[in-house]
């Protein structure tokens, strides 16, 4: 049975996450010379590299100025910085919880709650397991659920912003391998909320990008990318899906933490355009496909 708004913002049970042996924080000499975390470690340094280098652009980046932002006017008590990322990784998510209800509940809207309360929490996390205030662990259960909240208010963001008749088809998919899929699901709502009907993102996890436009239209592939390893597999797969796709025109995104850490990265590859701030993912499809109409 379905719940209400309210009922899924109600704190649940999750299961612990296991402990791992290895999962202090880095000596701080580590942290400018890769080879000498250990393996934990070094995927803690590359989820905080996520964070601060492409979700968090994406979030801030999206808050409009304050007289566009519908209910920009409420005024809201956030919680402190600190005490917010602790509640994130808490025994108890009840507070976690019941603060965001509390804010929805005094009509503060989604994009402020994304701009302004998850995105300084995801940070945060990655602050205090840099400074050894919390360990790995801690780390990998406040991101997942902040993710848990970003899957709960998405409805209600986009229904923020009426949606325009004329929508478009994207998927959006992961390169293979990516563990890290919270700037994905990001990327995937600011395209659901300008009018597009997304497939892929989070849910996408395992589909075939070329079997995919293959056997149905998309106007656009979007791919996303955290390091260098995948950039074979990209330049691959882009090359391949543009031969097979049944839009002979399809449009071509790529974006990720790669492409802001390595921007000439991605006129190798034979996209269409780089995306490095993810609200603007759907002004370059649009005008991707602006450009093909005028083709025509």
């Amino acid at each position: 049975m379905d719940r209400s708004a309210n009922d899924r913002l109600q704190p649940e049970t999750h299961p612990a996450v296991p402990a791992c042996d290895d999962q202090a924080a880095p000596d701080p000499a580590a942290l400018a010379d890769p080879t000498l975390l250990t393996p934990v470690q070094r995927r803690v340094a590359r989820l905080v590299q996520t964070l601060e280098t492409d979700i968090i652009p994406r979030l801030v980046k999206a808050h409009r100025p304050a007289a566009e932002t519908p209910g920009a006017a409420v005024p809201v008590s956030w919680p402190a910085l600190e005490a917010l990322a602790r509640m994130c990784y808490a025994a108890n998510e009840g507070p976690l919880h019941g603060a965001v209800l509390a804010l929805r509940q005094a009509g503060v809207p989604v994009e402020r709650i994304y701009v302004e309360l998850l995105a300084p929490a995801a940070r945060e996390l990655g602050r205090l397991w840099e400074e050894d205030h919390c360990d790995f662990t801690d780390v990998t259960v406040g991101v997942g659920r902040l993710q848990q909240l970003l899957r709960e208010l998405s409805p209600a963001f986009g229904a923020e912003l009426e949606r325009p008749a004329d929508g478009r088809r994207i998927l959006l998919l992961p390169a293979p391998g990516e563990q890290h899929t919270l700037g994905a699901s990001m990327a995937a709502e600011f395209f659901r909320r300008a009018g597009w009907d997304v497939v892929g993102g989070v849910g996408g996890l395992g589909l075939d990008p070329v079997e995919a436009v293959q056997a149905e239209w998309f106007d656009i592939l979007g791919l996303s990318a955290g390091n260098l390893a995948r950039v074979d597999w990209l330049r691959d797969c882009i090359a391949h899906a543009r031969r097979v796709s049944r839009n002979h025109g399809l449009g071509v995104l790529v974006g990720g933490p790669l492409f802001v850490t390595q921007p000439d990265v991605g006129a190798t590859l034979g996209c269409d355009f780089v995306v490095t701030e993810g609200q603007r993912g759907p002004e370059f499809a649009e005008a991707l496909l602006a450009s093909r109409s005028q083709r025509l």
